[in-house]
């Protein structure tokens, strides 16, 4: 298979490389995410005016350039590679996803102003009692008259804070893990107040947990048909997961590359520990656990356009590597940095932080493995 990139996907590439490169600062990005908004808004408007990187896998009619799952692996890689905290996945690949294929004039409207930079989209679907799977839903949305009445709560709605709109899944018929019976919701959160408690997670990014107690949407808030949600969340939930896969790769790369830049720094006994043979071999086991990482990558990238089961088994594999090799190549690195890997100071422990984050989110190696299995069996 060729792996090779276009003229127009290696300047992609190199653009948005050297803009995170020149103007993405670490220090900065940390003090919003930790002490600030959480996130840098001149940063995201940037990303729209000047990269147009939030329109590029949206479609043209929209604003966007139509771009596909390479140009998708090509940023989200490079948004890993600089620890990019502004919540792109969120909003461009699973909010986006899902108003693609829900369509209509509310959706497409809100395409067009995330393309622009106007709008950060968040996506409510874990809740409670789910276990983090999605056609678990007891949040509920109920008829009255010209309105929908919603009740129920969502939890770790990743980018809540900082969002203008929601994108909210609700049963309206069914029982509570049908697939069939689930819908989703718009909510502008200019227009609806939203019992809303913000959180950090353990990566410095802003969460919610949110509460719907007889909140009144409008009858035009439900996107798509009625109840039949969940195919456009089960493919737009697999391209998410790719998008961050490859944001892994992005920080596996940086923190493979960090580790043995410093072992050649780093010395003891008068000599660079990188010349010590039990850290080469565990240089060497880092850099195969990247390499497999990259191939996964390729592969979930490669199947986004696949009939939904081998889209999923591709997916599920690439999951599962990729959290295997976060966790391998993230307490590899910390160890031989030693205790100063997991400092403020040190960009290693903010990468290992996103990596362990990354590891489960939208699901663990447990049950992507487990997915994977069910998919494969025989009989």
């Amino acid at each position: 298979m060729d792996f090779s990139f276009t003229d127009e996907q290696e300047l992609l590439r190199t653009t948005v490389g050297k803009f995170l490169a020149d103007r993405y600062d670490l220090e900065r990005s940390r003090a919003a995410a930790k002490t600030g908004a959480g996130w840098q808004p001149n940063i995201w408007r940037a990303f729209a005016d000047d990269l147009g990187i939030l329109g590029a896998t949206l479609p043209e009619s929209t604003g966007g350039l139509g771009g596909g799952p390479i140009e998708l692996m090509i940023i989200t890689e490079a948004l890993g590679h600089a620890l990019v905290i502004e919540p792109f996945v969120e909003t461009v690949v699973l909010a986006g996803g899902l108003l693609q294929r829900a369509g209509g004039p509310q959706a497409e409207a809100l395409l067009t102003r995330i393309a622009a930079g106007d709008a950060v989209v968040a996506v409510a679907v874990e809740e409670p009692a789910s276990a983090g799977t999605w056609h678990d839903v007891t949040t509920t949305a109920r008829r009255d008259g010209d309105h929908w009445v919603l009740d129920g709560a969502k939890i770790a709605v990743s980018s809540g804070p900082l969002a203008s709109h929601l994108l909210v899944t609700a049963r309206t018929s069914g029982a509570q893990r049908d697939t069939i019976g689930i819908s989703l919701f718009l909510l502008d959160l200019d227009q609806t107040s939203v019992a809303m408690e913000p959180l950090r997670t353990i990566d410095d990014r802003r969460a919610a947990d949110l509460t719907f107690d007889g909140l009144r949407l409008s009858a035009d808030a439900l996107l798509g048909a009625e109840g039949r949600a969940w195919p456009a969340l089960e493919q737009t939930a697999d391209e998410a997961t790719a998008a961050i896969v490859s944001e892994a790769v992005g920080c596996l790369r940086r923190v493979l590359a960090d580790t043995v830049d410093y072992t050649k720094q780093r010395q003891q006994f008068g000599q660079p520990i990188s010349s010590f043979q039990v850290l080469q071999h565990r240089m060497v086991d880092m850099y195969l656990e990247v390499e497999q990482a990259v191939a996964a990558q390729y592969l979930a990238i490669m199947k986004l356009g696949a009939e939904p089961a081998e889209r999923a088994r591709a997916v599920s594999a690439a999951k599962a590597t990729v959290a295997r090799a976060a966790r391998f190549v993230g307490q590899s690195a910390v160890q031989t940095h030693g205790a100063m890997g997991m400092t403020e100071e040190l960009a290693l422990g903010h990468y290992f932080k996103r990596l362990t984050a990354i590891e489960y989110q939208f699901g663990s190696r447990d049950r992507h493995l487990a997915r994977y299995a069910g998919l494969t069996a025989v009989g």
